[in-house]
């Protein structure tokens, strides 16, 4: 079965019982693995005061890996750009681009990535860049990044050094038609996040290549980002699925946990209502076998001809993880 060319997505999971630490242990011994398996890019995801996951940092987490690997792409997914300004992004990945040339995407998004707290406690200042500003925040950053900064620009002469001849690879993230738009108007790839909503798909997709122009890149590029977990058999991968669908009806209650064990809930006992949501959150992910998983991907993919996927995925356990990862390798 020819899948789009794979992709990692990477948030440094948080379970009960183990550490940061360890969770960062995992991603680094995760992208290793990755690139060995021939999977084209690794992104790290940007999250703030939370439990459950500790990537607080991506841009610092995948200059370390760039170190310990050789060959896959290394990005984020991604740096929430409206906490940071532009300067400072662009001086960050022209650093990271003249230390690893050809080998770092710049993944954006929009979101906080934590709650209001935290994103009140990352501001610079006494206020936010409001997301009326965004706009103008990516023109910025592409023009620093570029060296391209137009004259009558107030920081026409302000430079992002390192220069240099290569720049890192721009991708806008998202789930609605603003991203979207945004992403067309540059000319930058598009990661769709169906993990986090699954419906707006064709709608965002169709959005971005109607508005799409030159400029970053020459044509559209779509990624799928998608949520799937592939186990030797059907009824393996839907209990280890159960740590990340108990997570997410947790968070949509309000609950900030590290990931539950997968029998740390008695489905059995559940009441109606509670198992009707837990199907509801498994549905925006795949879980199965490795032939059913690749064929769900390929569907989605497709549907709104995808160019590439990005696969995300939790466990419990870190073996299982990995094994997921296995089963799905582009070289497996």
């Amino acid at each position: 079965m020819n899948l789009p060319p794979l992709s990692v997505l990477d948030q440094s999971p948080i379970r009960f019982g183990g550490t940061p630490a360890q969770a960062i242990a995992e991603t680094i011994e995760l992208a290793r693995r990755a690139e060995a398996l021939g999977y084209k890019r690794f992104w790290c995801a940007e999250h703030h005061s939370t439990a459950a996951f500790a990537g607080s940092i991506p841009e610092v987490l995948i200059g370390h890996l760039a170190d310990r690997t050789s060959r896959i792409r290394l990005g984020t997914g991604g740096v929430m750009l409206s906490h940071y300004a532009p300067l400072k992004v662009a001086e960050a990945f022209r650093m990271l681009e003249t230390l690893h040339p050809g080998r770092i995407d710049l993944g954006l998004g929009r979101a906080p990535g934590g709650d209001q707290l935290s994103s009140a406690a990352l501001r610079s200042g006494p206020t936010a860049y409001g997301p009326e500003v965004f706009p103008e925040q990516l023109v910025d950053l592409c023009a620093f990044l570029r060296g391209n900064v137009a004259p009558e620009h107030p920081f026409a002469k302000v430079r992002a050094q390192p220069q240099g001849p290569t720049t890192p690879d721009v991708w806008l993230l998202g789930s609605g038609g603003d991203s979207a738009a945004y992403a067309g108007a540059l000319g930058a790839g598009f990661a769709y996040a169906h993990f986090i909503n699954p419906d707006n798909l064709r709608q965002a997709v169709e959005t971005y290549r109607r508005s799409f122009r030159p400029g970053l890149g020459e044509k559209p590029r779509v990624m799928l980002a998608v949520f799937a977990l592939a186990a030797d058999t059907a009824e393996e991968a839907r209990v280890l699925a159960r740590t990340r669908d108990v997570w997410v009806l947790n968070l949509l209650s309000g609950r900030d946990i590290p990931f539950p064990s997968p029998d740390a809930v008695d489905f059995d006992s559940l009441p109606d209502a509670a198992r009707q949501r837990l199907a509801l959150v498994a549905a925006r992910g795949v879980a199965g076998d490795v032939a059913t998983v690749k064929a769900r991907l390929k569907a989605m993919a497709d549907s709104v001809d995808a160019d590439e996927l990005m696969i995300v995925t939790i466990t419990f356990d870190f073996a299982a993880r990995l094994r997921s990862y296995e089963l799905l390798a582009p070289a497996g």
